[in-house]
């Protein structure tokens, strides 16, 4: 691919990201607060509900950087960062059987898990500036 075409695409998966990240943010602080109680684990020594406004303030913060481009890399490195912080809360709701986001199997709870790899590899890849060889 032409780097001017890769570093296109890498800019509309970041954006994407990005306000993907925003929405989910506002939506951690109004109609799906409850659904995200459900994936905080039990040993988070805050309550569940300020660990789901503060974790939807910075998904809103991470989401305005991301589509901004400000610092690119280094955002991208923190919004994967972040992505792993928040994968114990996804085990934790398999875990401990909490239907939430429609998730009301173990087996769909379970499905989701490997989901958070390629939102790793999303994070870091659109951030980034040089194309691999």
């Amino acid at each position: 691919m032409h780097t001017t075409s890769a570093m296109r695409l890498r800019s509309a998966a970041r954006i994407l990201l990005g306000t993907t990240l925003a929405v989910a943010g506002v939506s951690h602080l109004t109609f799906a607060r409850s659904d995200f109680r459900a994936q905080v684990p039990d040993w988070v020594p805050l309550s569940k509900d300020t660990t789901v406004v503060a974790s939807g303030v910075v998904e809103i913060a991470l989401g305005a950087a991301l589509v901004s481009g400000w610092k690119r890399r280094a955002v991208g490195a923190i919004v994967a960062a972040f992505f792993v912080a928040v994968f114990p809360g996804n085990v934790s709701q398999w875990k401990n059987k909490r239907d939430a986001f429609g998730l009301d199997t173990d087996r769909k709870r379970l499905l989701r898990l490997p989901f958070q790899i390629p939102l790793i590899g999303l994070a870091l890849w659109s951030t980034s500036s040089r194309r691999r060889r």
